[in-house]
């Protein structure tokens, strides 16, 4: 397993909660950090690069005082289409932000500018294609963004595109998918990824900047109320069903892309999004307890294995077992 060595400091569980547009904030940052877990928000959850500044102020301040607490990150937009994109970068080398994840353009310069005060890069693909674009940059890590994730997610089997990327990159690889329960951390892991990427999860907890409304449908959704369309931003992304019904759009009959009257930011707080494993969410708790529940689901996951037949205890043993059939 490949983990860099700054961001494995005091983790105590292979997970980044990712960083949700309009969901994650400070608090939640703040509370999976100190959990043993990676902590991360989106820059442009803040409407200004000053804003953005006082949450890496108000963050690092606070970890401090937890010396024990895992380290947190940033999720840059690296595109044209981002004017912030410069200060913002700015600003994270000032604050030597341990962790960068890049969207949209796995950008060389971004990655030089983090490397020079060593800090670590990851960047989200949905394909081979944008993953050897990704390592052709010198990114430290890969998030593979499979089938079901929240927000644009992909619609590749986490099978087929960890196995794919593994075959030409060395680096660490980040698996992003309906993982709500430890029991997937372990299975991702088992799969050849280094570290789970938990969002949907990490949405419905009290820290997280979403509506209660909001909350409530994720923990009465389930898979079959999660859409994946490309009719409500331009791009497909995963988003529950019921939110339309609540703004009054017909899921089965959306508008054709940018027929909706609203831009891309409107889009996405009217219409909720949410990934496919809505249906491991049965209330709100903390962000700290959610963290405790992995952790033990982890644990208790890997325990049953070890019970597993199939999963011999020693491989003298399974030599053994393999010989007498």
């Amino acid at each position: 397993m490949s983990i860099p060595a700054r961001l494995d400091r005091h983790l105590r569980l292979p997970v980044i909660a990712a960083p949700m547009f309009l969901g994650s904030g400070p608090d939640l940052v703040v509370e999976v950090c100190r959990s043993g877990m990676i902590g991360s928000f989106p820059a442009l959850n803040q409407r200004g690069s000053a804003g953005y500044e006082a949450w890496l102020v108000d963050i690092a301040g606070r970890l401090a005082d937890h010396p024990a607490a895992a380290p947190f990150g940033v999720n840059l937009i690296a595109h044209r289409s981002n004017p912030r994109l410069g200060a913002d970068l700015e600003l994270t080398v000032k604050h030597r932000v341990p962790l960068v994840i890049t969207s949209l353009g796995a950008a060389r310069e971004v990655v030089e500018a983090v490397h020079a005060y060593g800090g670590v890069v990851f960047h989200d693909v949905v394909n081979i294609r944008h993953a050897r674009k990704a390592a052709e940059a010198g990114v430290d890590g890969i998030v593979a963004v499979c089938a079901g994730a929240g927000g644009h997610g992909g619609t590749l089997s986490p099978f087929a595109l960890v196995h794919e990327i593994r075959e030409f990159y060395p680096g660490t690889i980040v698996l992003s998918g309906a993982i709500s329960h430890g029991s997937d951390v372990v299975a991702a892991r088992a799969l050849g990824a280094d570290l789970a990427y938990v969002g949907t999860r990490f949405l419905a907890t009290r820290e997280a900047l979403v509506a209660e409304d909001q909350k409530r449908m994720m923990v009465d959704a389930t898979a079959a109320d999660i859409l994946y369309t490309p009719n409500i931003s331009g791009v497909p992304a995963n988003f529950l069903r019921q939110s339309m019904l609540r703004i009054g759009l017909d899921p089965d009959n959306l508008p054709m892309p940018g027929r909706l009257d609203m831009n891309e930011a409107k889009a996405w707080k009217a219409v909720w999004s949410a990934g496919q494993g809505v249906g491991a969410i049965k209330d709100v708790p903390p962000a700290a307890e959610l963290c405790e529940r992995l952790v033990v689901e982890y644990r208790e996951a890997l325990q049953r294995l070890r019970g597993d037949p199939f999963a011999p205890a020693s491989h003298a043993s399974a030599t053994a077992e393999d010989a007498t059939r």
